[in-house]
């Protein structure tokens, strides 16, 4: 019988079956939970633009430095590294490229390749362009940092599911990383 048609038998998992193969039937999980990993404020420099292509508004903001703060780490974000943006949708929607580098009080050096999207409507868009200051609320900013180091004390970070929160500031990004549990 052909698996593609609609007369093959398809296994739900909620009817008994003598097949060992048989699927279970799906139950709803419990979601996880949070744990705050840190807070930063990473400055940048003025977008450089590569002009509107075939996928969007190519952008490059420059990172130059900053602050990590948290219970979990502290310490300051590099002056090396880049978000490399392709606005859609006129401006209102954003897909954000981050890659750069903490180095935290113990001494560890992390990469982190932060990748996000941002939507807002035109006028904030447009006054997020400007680096105009806009509310937090009018801005859906959300990320999933991925952390990469050779110091085996942070090495768990590589290990775990992490997601977090962004503000557009002028001149500065603030963002909030959580520990997916």
């Amino acid at each position: 019988m052909n698996a593609a048609s609609p007369s093959a038998a398809v296994p739900t998992g909620a009817e008994p079956s003598s097949d060992a193969t048989a699927v279970p039937a799906p139950v709803t999980l419990e979601p996880p939970g949070l744990a705050h990993l840190c807070d930063l404020v990473v400055t940048v420099s003025p977008a450089l633009e590569a002009g509107q292509g075939p996928f969007g508004l190519r952008r490059v903001i420059p990172i130059t430095g900053g602050v990590v703060r948290g219970p979990a780490m502290r310490g300051r974000v590099l002056p090396a590294g880049a978000d490399f943006q392709v606005l859609t949708g006129g401006i209102t929607s954003a897909h954000l490229d981050a890659r750069y580098l903490i180095e935290l009080d113990d001494g560890a050096c992390i990469f982190v390749h932060n990748t996000a999207l941002r939507h807002a409507s035109a006028e904030v868009s447009g006054a997020l362009m400007r680096g105009d200051p806009v509310p937090p609320e009018a801005v859906y900013f959300r990320c999933q940092p991925r952390f990469e180091t050779g110091d085996p004390r942070w090495s768990w970070l590589g290990e775990r599911q992490f997601i977090g929160r962004g503000e557009r500031l002028p001149g500065a990004v603030r963002l909030t990383f959580w520990q997916v549990l």
